[in-house]
């Protein structure tokens, strides 16, 4: 009987056991259970907010490429500009998502620092003129076709790039200017307004008639028809001269035409002169030879 209730016991503690070994959790399965529960909502902020934030990059990258292009930016800024933009939106994005998890982002940020400090130093050239492009196209102090002078030389505008801009000289040379240099020094815009005034000089003896002369090379200035009318045009005198009377003539042209008008009228006032009768002097010095005798 009593061997009976010891087999009984031993029955009951082995099923006992086995039970316990089937119900009770793996370490590693209590482990999970525990990290899932301290971090589950970290990680599922951290999704969230890595989910929304690119998001949120997109359409602000979206939106700075539609204001871009209403402003008529340059197709090859409205590109770099936006994606620059999101791709530092979504470096901040990833780092707050890290951040959520419990990552220190503070060296993260550091590295960042140091690379982007490396980079702007051995590309400090090109990151300026980049900068003016962007400045120039913004801005646009000039535009293609435009005449003007800047970074130390003069020509007509034909392509303005993110980091230079290239000239086409009066004698056709291709001048290629860093936007840098273009930005860094007065610009001067010739075709902006235009009308352009031009300067010449007529001179005449100190025996001439000045109203004749200037009666003469105002009728000859009004005939050319290319002459704006408004603003009229101007001569009078200009300086008194040591050999002669220069009188200053200030017709207005338009831009296309100052070239033409400038030799055509040049050419006309001196045959005009002429033909008054009125000299057109020239500097002379007179010599006084002495004879000295001993």
């Amino acid at each position: 009987m009593e061997t009976n209730v010891v087999q009984t016991n031993a029955v009951q503690n082995a099923l006992s056991n086995v039970q316990e070994m089937f119900t009770a959790k793996p370490e590693w399965l209590v482990t999970a259970q525990e990290l899932l529960m301290e971090f589950g909502l970290k990680i599922v902020a951290a999704i969230l907010v890595f989910v929304i934030g690119r998001w949120v990059a997109k359409l602000l990258r979206k939106l700075l490429e539609k204001m871009m292009q209403r402003a008529k930016v340059d197709a090859a800024i409205v590109g770099f500009a936006s994606s620059m933009v999101y791709v530092a939106l979504m470096v901040f994005v990833i780092l707050a998502a890290l951040g959520q998890i419990g990552i220190q982002t503070t060296s993260f940020i550091a590295v960042l620092g140091a690379a982007g400090l490396a980079v702007g130093l051995a590309l400090q050239g090109s990151l300026a003129n980049f900068a003016s492009g962007v400045l120039i196209i913004l801005f646009r102090p000039f535009k293609t076709g435009d005449y003007i002078e800047g970074g130390g030389t003069a020509g007509v505008v034909k392509n303005i790039h993110i980091f230079t801009t290239t000239l086409t000289t009066p004698d056709n040379k291709r001048v290629i200017v860093p936007n840098a240099k273009m930005m860094g020094d007065s610009i001067i815009n010739y075709s902006v307004e235009g009308i352009r005034r031009l300067d010449l000089v007529g001179s005449i003896s100190y025996g001439d008639s000045i109203d004749t002369a200037k009666a003469a090379i105002m009728d000859e200035v009004t005939k050319d028809p290319r002459v704006l009318k408004d603003p009229a045009p101007m001569v009078g005198v200009l300086a008194m001269s040591d050999s002669s009377i220069d009188l200053a003539v200030r017709p207005w042209v338009k831009v296309a035409d100052y070239w033409d008008v400038f030799f055509a009228l040049n050419e006309a006032i001196k045959k005009r002169i002429e033909a008054e009768g009125l000299s057109i002097p020239f500097p002379q010095r007179d010599v006084h030879v002495y004879k000295h005798e001993a």
